[in-house]
């Protein structure tokens, strides 16, 4: 940077965009690693280069500012290019659950009206099989190899200028759709601009006490909201994110790499910290860098974080929220995990789900939409800067979920008079396993398509490992029978594997109201007797 004058470079895109923060970071820590990829390392000035080299090809490619460029791949360095493009080239990023069957990825890629699409090589056959139904995309780029007439995103990289694209973007321009599902099953997108996820991004490096240079593992899928929020907050203070491509969790692997790396941070769901108390010498790892274990997405059993505290100390914080939501609602700190010592009422905050996180008002209302009183049920709603604007194409159910300025979360709970939220249900019974949120209905709907299958209701029970898991609960048609192994294979045929049933119990009759409507509490309550936390 010797012949330019930094200072004026550095006011080259727009305070308070992705843009800015991406190549400032260029700028001021060119040699910094920026990510980790299995052998490759990343500069921030690389990465600027790589961004560029992208946002310059697709614009060849006939890609406009505010078309949708989604992804379809397992974690890894290019997930992170094409962020970077989105976000510093006017694009809408638009990642693809990859565990979804083809049928589920063929609705959300013409739903979103995805222009051009990233694919894994992993998924070049699923791609492949459904070009002729993608209506809307133009252009397939391919990842870590070659497929059919897809342009390899090396020889972008290789070929393309590395200039700095003549392209400015808003605080108020559109830049991500994040997936979550309807009640009814169908996946809606929560559309977020420049400035909704920048006041996230700067919430949570508040929160966790963020410094340049700590050092992120990225276990959590980039689709997910909440890897995208851990994601981009290491970002924007320069630190290092470590991409780890994994099909399933390792946890072993996943200790060697916070050894290796001296990791800072690592973001996780209940079942990784399982896994990773389970890992038989676990204690011949050094993992005494990490200055955080952020766990998310679901539920942590209090026995579980307990056992966490004691074996690598109160470096657990909690964060609670959705994908409408950006997605912080609230946090438990590490400072409310140092009571495991104190007496049960203290140690009570630990079921908790912690307490509004910066710049979030967060109430608990009745029915009739007024506040309850503490220790009184309620449902939680959330307003901030960073909700989501809109979800994509859905007006309708966009008026039903943000009303007045609030999103309405469906999740049924308390407070405290100290402010800590306690979550007890969900008021839609949606099911969260291993941190993936999955909804009865659409799994129903798959059973009722099985021949033998009369009735059907589907609802989360306890499991050591996933902590709720898909159990459904059936009665057969008259005359007919069907085994537990049978229903399985079956749904998992037509569904994402994780969404399929994990147990099924068979019944003469499923108990309902009066107007016919099933009672899932029945059937759950005798699962989750005497549970401290029931979900």
């Amino acid at each position: 940077m010797e012949d330019k004058y930094i200072l004026k470079e550095l006011c080259r895109y727009t305070i308070g965009t992705y843009a800015d923060v991406i190549y400032r970071n260029a700028l001021l820590h060119p040699d910094r690693e920026a990510f980790i990829y299995k052998s490759r390392r990343i500069t921030f000035s690389e990465y600027n280069t790589r961004v560029n080299s992208l946002i310059n090809s697709l614009r060849k490619m006939g890609v406009r500012k505010g078309d949708v460029i989604g992804i379809l791949s397992y974690n890894c360095l290019e997930y992170a290019d094409f962020f970077g493009a989105a976000w510093k080239g006017g694009y809408i990023a638009s990642p693809f659950n990859f565990r979804l069957q083809a049928s589920e990825l063929e609705y959300l890629i013409n739903y979103s009206e995805t222009n051009t699409l990233l694919v894994g090589p992993e998924f070049f056959d699923t791609v492949e099989s459904l070009k002729g139904k993608l209506k809307n995309v133009r252009n397939y780029i391919s990842i870590e190899g070659t497929a059919g007439d897809m342009t390899n995103i090396d020889d972008i990289f290789e070929n393309e200028s590395v200039g700095e694209p003549d392209i400015q973007v808003d605080e108020e321009d559109a830049l991500a759709i994040v997936y979550t599902s309807g009640t009814t099953g169908l996946p809606r997108g929560a559309l977020y601009t420049q400035s909704r996820f920048m006041d996230n991004t700067k919430n949570l490096v508040m929160e966790m006490g963020l410094q340049p240079g700590d050092k992120h593992i990225q276990i959590m899928p980039l689709f997910h909201i909440g890897g995208i929020h851990h994601f981009r907050a290491f970002l924007y203070i320069a630190g290092s994110n470590v991409i780890m491509h994994q099909r399933s969790f390792d946890p072993a692997a996943t200790l060697q790499v916070i050894q290796d790396e001296k990791a800072t941070d690592i973001d996780i769901v209940a079942t990784h910290l399982v896994a990773m108390l389970a890992v038989p010498d676990k204690e011949k790892y050094d993992i005494s860098s990490l200055k955080r274990m952020w766990y998310a997405a679901s539920p942590m059993p209090v026995e579980v974080l307990k056992k966490g505290i004691e074996t690598w100390g109160p470096i657990f914080a909690q964060g609670y929220g959705q994908t409408e939501t950006g997605p912080e609602i609230s946090d438990l700190t590490r400072e409310d995990g140092k009571v495991i010592d104190r007496s049960p009422e203290e140690q009570k905050i630990l079921a908790s789900a912690g307490r509004p996180s910066y710049g979030v008002h967060v109430r608990i209302v009745d029915q009739d939409n007024k506040d309850v009183a503490p220790g009184e049920m309620g449902e939680i709603i959330v307003q901030s800067k960073h909700l989501m604007v809109e979800y994509w194409n859905r007006l309708d159910d966009t008026k039903e979920t943000l009303i007045d300025g609030w999103v309405y979360t469906g999740d049924v709970g308390y407070y405290d008079n100290r402010g800590y939220v306690y979550i007890v249900d969900r008021r839609k019974d949606m099911i969260v396993s291993g941190g993936e949120n999955i909804y009865p209905r659409e799994v129903e709907e798959v059973l009722y398509g099985h021949p033998a299958v009369r009735e059907a209701a589907v609802i989360g029970i306890p499991d050591s490992y996933w902590v709720e898991k898909v159990h459904a609960v059936i009665s057969l048609k008259e005359g007919v029978t069907a085994t537990e192994g049978e229903i399985i294979t079956f749904c998992k045929d037509k569904l994402a594997r994780y969404k399929a049933p994990k147990s099924v119990e068979f019944t003469e009759s499923i108990p309902k109201n009066p107007s016919g409507k099933i009672l899932k509490r029945e059937l759950r309550d005798k699962y989750w007797e005497g549970s401290d936390r029931k979900v």
